[in-house]
C-alpha cells in the first residue's frame, strides 16, 4: 500500500509528511459531485470555497440521500436537496437523455425524480470511490444510495459508530441558482505517502455512458431500497 493510515507509535511526521487529510478526503468527494452531475445534466454546478464543521449528519426536506462507505476508511455521506435544486437536476438529466419536456414528472415527490436522485449519488460516490482507490492506494466499499423525499420538517439523524468522527458540510449551487447540501462524516484520517505513484486517469466519457446506463436500470432498486428504509425507522 502506497499510503498509510497516521497513528502507529513509531511513525514520524518528519520521515513522512501527511498529504491527505480529512478536508481533502472531502474535496475530493466535491470534486466528484461536481463532475458526474456536471456530465449528467450538462449544466454549472459549483461549490463554496467555505465549508463548516457540523457535530452530525442529518437527512432534511425537500429530498435527502445517503450512503455509507467501509473499508479503508468508513463513513456517511449525505447530500440534502431542496425540491427546486431537485427538480432543476431531474430535468436537465432527463433533457440531456433525449426524454421529451411534456414526459417528465412535475413534483419532486415522484417516484421518477427520487430514483433518478438515488442514481446520481450511486454515480457520484462510484466515482470518488474510484478515486480513492487511484489517489490513495487504498479501496472503499458503498452501499446502495438510500433516498428520501420528505414533506414535512423531518430530521434522521445516522450514526455511524465512527471512533474519532468529523463531520463536515459543503454548500452547492446549480446553475439556476438553486442551493443543496453535502455532509461528510469519517473518522479522522490522514494518509501519509512512502513512495511515488502514478495514478490512473478516469475516462469522462466511459463516465458519462455509465451514467446513462445505470439511469436505465434505477428505478426498481429505488423503490426497494425506499421501502426497506422506510420499514427501518418506523415509518
Amino acid at each position: 500500500m502506497a499510503f498509510l493510515l497516521r497513528g502507529a507509535a513509531n511513525m514520524s511526521e518528519k520521515n513522512y509528511p501527511v498529504v491527505f487529510g480529512t478536508e481533502d478526503v472531502l474535496r475530493s468527494l466535491c470534486d466528484s459531485v461536481v463532475k458526474v452531475l456536471h456530465l449528467a445534466t450538462a449544466g454549472r454546478i459549483a461549490y463554496s470555497g467555505m465549508i463548516q464543521r457540523i457535530s452530525r449528519t442529518c437527512l432534511k426536506p425537500d429530498i435527502g440521500c445517503f450512503v455509507l462507505f467501509d473499508g479503508g476508511f468508513s463513513g456517511l455521506v449525505v447530500i440534502n436537496f431542496s425540491a427546486a435544486a431537485a427538480m432543476e437536476l431531474y430535468e436537465c438529466y432527463m433533457l440531456n437523455m433525449g426524454m421529451a419536456k411534456d414526459e417528465l414528472a412535475s413534483n419532486f415527490t415522484a417516484d421518477d425524480v427520487g430514483n433518478v436522485m438515488g442514481e446520481l449519488m450511486n454515480q457520484i460516490v462510484g466515482d470518488f470511490t474510484r478515486k480513492v482507490s487511484q489517489d490513495l492506494q487504498t479501496h472503499i466499499t458503498q452501499n446502495q444510495p438510500k433516498m428520501l423525499a420528505l414533506t414535512k420538517q423531518v430530521v434522521l439523524s445516522i450514526d455511524t459508530h465512527l471512533d474519532q468522527p468529523e463531520a463536515r458540510r459543503v454548500t452547492f449551487q446549480t446553475g439556476r441558482g438553486n442551493i443543496f447540501y453535502l455532509e461528510m462524516a469519517i473518522d479522522r484520517t490522514e494518509f501519509i505517502k512512502l513512495h511515488e505513484f502514478d495514478a490512473e486517469e478516469v475516462d469522462p466519457d466511459a463516465l458519462l455512458e455509465q451514467i446513462r446506463s445505470g439511469g436505465e436500470t434505477a428505478s426498481g432498486a429505488a423503490d426497494t431500497d425506499q421501502d426497506e428504509l422506510l420499514k427501518s425507522l418506523g415509518m
